[in-house]
């Protein structure tokens, strides 16, 4: 038996094909060298820093009976490989060979799949749908950056894990009886081919803007990782739900509509098939005028942040592609609850002061979640923010700038400076808000923005949302930014003896 229960398959039933035709019965899939148990087949893929052709002599001695990887990995271990028998798959992208063959391996998804990208709001849109889903009494699970949810739970480390990873938990969440499932499609992801051999029905766009440059090193190259949900993954009968109110919907829309594949647009324009027409904001929440073809809906939303609305309308949108009841889907809305770590209500002071917490963590995240929250906020807008080590350095001034500009009071901490100096990263942030207070120790500075709430202000912790630690170094030290909202409030308060 291999992985999950599964019976053992042959490289054929694997649409693999070794060289000199050599067959081969495989108990498992893996890419990393130290999992390998006799009969797996071991992925030896490109990597950012090694090839894992050079570790295809560890799978070896681990009894390894299969070997995919691609022509650089074959000559990585041509001498290794020379004295072996074992079934070599050489494959131009052994990526995407890699992830056909863990759909086969695993064999079952839910039945109805969709995913989301861009840079902002796959998170809240993927949960959103998941729980239309479950309002409408369908099994329903949502998978991403917070693990998989819903009727169905497991841990994830990547937003878009590796394939065998993603395959492995559809199949759990189908064998579970799990039906419907809303992934999030990450740009490194999709680069990855990660997601190659999932069976979607539908896929949404919320927006696009500055992100992960360290790894995509261009706009253009960024965009067209995205735009691969369109391109390859998503079927030509599938249904694109876009967002046209971004610059770069239109041309997200485009792609799809040249694909052949059936278009459903959201915004505020009124040629949106969702149009919403209007919002009306109060201190907890929301309420939504919008048009679904040429008829009229009011609803509420409990949601603090004028952004969510077109979130759940995008989500609102994927279900409507796969076949839901409009009308039945708009009166699940007012039940929707906000993602653990996006515009979350941490603590509220005695005095009224309201803290949230948002995992923003772009200049556009930033400059979106602050500007959501000023219509539902009487007195000052105060923000504690940093940036991250290790990432895209040039969008540090960007977020102190975006800080700045739509903020009352900037408190700039330490986010997870990883290998890098905590101290350059702030002062980068810095250069965009010269007038913040500098507060190294991220519990000091919440706790100093905490105390500066007067009556009808609100504080945004924003950058980490729902992690629960700070990666110094090499160390990742326990850390929950709303964990730390409600004990500086109950501290300040009184509530702490």
């Amino acid at each position: 038996m291999g992985a999950a229960g599964i019976e053992t398959k042959s490289l054929s039933a694997l649409g693999l094909t070794a060289q000199a035709g050599r067959e081969a019965q495989i108990t498992g899939l893996t890419v990393d060298s130290r999992d390998v148990k006799p009969g797996m087949l071991f992925a030896a893929l490109p990597g950012t820093r090694v090839h894992g052709g050079d570790f295809i002599q560890y799978a070896l001695r681990m009894d390894a009976a299969a070997i995919l990887t691609d022509p650089e990995g074959a000559r990585i271990a041509a001498d290794v490989l020379a004295g072996s028998d074992v079934a070599l798959i050489i494959a131009e992208d052994a990526r995407e060979t890699l992830a056909y063959a863990s759909a086969l391996w695993f064999g079952r998804q839910p039945g109805t799949m969709v995913a989301v990208t861009g840079t902002n709001g796959k998170t809240s849109v993927a949960s959103f749908t998941r729980q239309i889903w479950i309002e409408m009494e369908l099994t329903a699970v949502n998978l991403g950056t917070t693990g998989v949810e819903g009727a169905w739970t497991a841990p994830l480390a990547h937003t878009t894990p590796d394939p065998i990873t993603l395959h492995n938990a559809l199949y759990g969440a189908a064998q579970a009886g799990v039906t419907h499932a809303a992934m999030e499609a990450s740009s490194h992801g999709l680069d990855q081919r990660r997601m190659d051999g999932v069976h979607l029905m539908a896929a949404g766009f919320t927006n696009f803007s500055q992100d992960h440059l360290d790894y995509h090193h261009t706009f253009d190259a960024y965009f067209d990782a995205k735009a691969a949900l369109f391109t390859r993954i998503l079927p030509d009968d599938g249904t694109a739900v876009i967002n046209i109110d971004d610059p770069k919907g239109r041309d997200m829309a485009d792609i799809a509509e040249s694909r052949g594949q059936k278009l459903l647009t959201v915004g505020r324009k009124d040629a949106a098939d969702l149009y919403l027409r209007n919002q009306r904001f109060d201190s907890t929440g929301q309420d939504l005028l919008f048009d679904w073809k040429g008829k009229s809906f009011h609803k509420r939303l409990n949601l603090i942040g004028g952004f969510q609305a077109e979130n759940v309308l995008l989500a609102a949108g994927l279900v409507i592609a796969t076949g839901s009841d409009p009308a039945a889907v708009f009166d699940t809305l007012p039940h929707l609850v906000t993602v653990r770590g996006r515009m979350q209500l941490a603590a509220t002071r005695k005095n009224g002061a309201a803290v949230f917490v948002d995992y923003a963590h772009t200049p556009d995240a930033v400059a979106t979640a602050l500007k959501a929250m000023r219509p539902h906020v009487m007195g000052r807008l105060i923000v504690v923010i940093g940036a991250g080590g290790d990432r895209d350095p040039t969008k540090r001034p960007l977020m102190g700038q975006a800080a700045a500009e739509n903020a009352d009071v900037v408190f700039v901490t330490d986010d997870n400076p990883r290998s890098e100096d905590p101290a350059i990263i702030r002062q980068a942030v810095i250069m965009g808000a010269p007038d913040a207070t500098e507060v190294g120790d991220r519990t000091e500075a919440i706790l100093r923005a905490v105390d500066a709430l007067g009556p009808g202000d609100t504080l945004l912790i924003a950058g980490k949302g729902h992690e629960t630690g700070q990666t110094i170094g090499d160390d990742i030290f326990p850390f929950d930014d709303a964990e730390q909202a409600s004990v500086a409030v109950a501290a300040l308060d009184g509530a702490i003896p």
